[in-house]
């Protein structure tokens, strides 16, 4: 895309839609213009009528879908709502109308739900926000869904994790549309990573999933979760409940679908994000959260983060006052 010729981008919105899922993009592609870009931004509802936001911010809508002119990019926003309840059929109804006429298409956090719906995920590899990705992988059983991706790219059909990944799937368009030296100028501007380094698991909360089914099985992952430093080996492990080691390895695999040393690794993983966050060292977090040594806890967050223990602080510890210096 050459620097004077004219991009439409068309944004779906409607009520309750996520404000951030519709504005940081639309900055992203604005920022671009004040450097040289030429992007038309408009924002389309189902009918044309303006809406709310999720926070009660109206939304001044330029165009309803069936007589928006063919965008070469149309992005579908997010909101709480659809990973809860189905989506409406004029919502459905708009997404397909405006698909059809877009060289590519894409999604903002749960706005995947929205694509899911008017079946377009189908057969392709996408993403949602971490919270909700084994919800999309049980609507849209015929897609693949990535849980720890920022945004996934198939074809030309995008889709983006939580919110502020909107910012990095607009910023990924742009670089298609015009190359990395204005992308980076943008992402200057706007004071964000051209691209940020690990996946969206940096961000998630600590275990997720669903408790154990069987009660037996419950116990022995509180013991886990209640001290997360004890001796946790599988033999420890099987004697709280007086099973083989074999017999409590297969009620891992059932019901969690992990390993005994794999899910209490993880359970120490999670309290070492959360010692680090409360601005303990790096090697205090690796005795406190039950780690061998500094060395393990380490090969850890490489593998889930692809960040160190020591990057992931500088992100995201907590703001403490120096109490030395008051």
């Amino acid at each position: 895309m050459g620097g004077s010729a004219t991009h439409r981008v068309a944004i779906l919105v409607y009520d309750g839609v996520k404000l951030l899922d519709v504005v940081g993009p639309a900055e992203v592609f604005g920022e671009a213009n004040r450097l040289g870009a030429n992007y038309t931004i408009v924002l389309v509802s189902p009918t044309g009528a303006d809406v709310t936001s999720s926070i009660g911010i109206r939304i001044a809508v330029d165009d309803d879908a069936a007589t928006e002119p063919a965008p070469d990019t149309f992005l579908v926003a997010g909101a709480d709502l659809y990973p809860r309840t189905p989506v409406p059929r004029d919502l459905i109804e708009a997404t397909r109308t405006l698909s059809l006429r877009a060289s590519r298409v894409a999604s903002i956090c749960t706005g995947a739900f929205i694509l899911g719906a008017a079946g377009l995920l189908d057969g392709k590899r996408v993403t949602t926000h971490w919270k909700v990705t084994h919800k999309l992988a049980a609507r849209c059983r015929a897609s693949r869904v990535e849980p720890d991706a920022i945004y996934v790219r198939d074809g030309t059909t995008y889709t983006s994790a939580g919110v502020t990944a909107g910012i990095d799937l607009a910023l990924a368009l742009i670089e298609e549309d015009h190359g990395p030296d204005l992308t980076r100028d943008v992402a200057r501007a706007l004071v964000v990573y051209l691209q940020r380094s690990g996946g969206q698991s940096q961000f998630s909360a600590p275990l997720q999933g669903p408790p154990p089914r069987s009660p037996a099985l419950r116990r022995v992952t509180d013991v886990i979760t209640a001290n997360p430093g004890g001796n946790h080996s599988l033999g420890e492990l099987a004697k709280h409940l007086n099973v083989s080691p074999r017999h409590l390895t297969r009620l891992f695999r059932e019901e969690l679908s992990t390993t005994p040393a794999r899910y209490v690794e993880m359970i120490r993983f999670d309290m070492a994000k959360a010692l680090l966050d409360q601005g303990h060292t790096a090697t205090q977090t690796a005795s406190l959260a039950g780690f061998p040594n500094y060395e393990s806890m380490r090969r850890v967050f490489v593998r889930e983060l692809s960040l160190s223990p020591a990057a992931y602080q500088r992100r995201f510890r907590t703001a403490r006052r120096d109490d030395e210096g008051q």
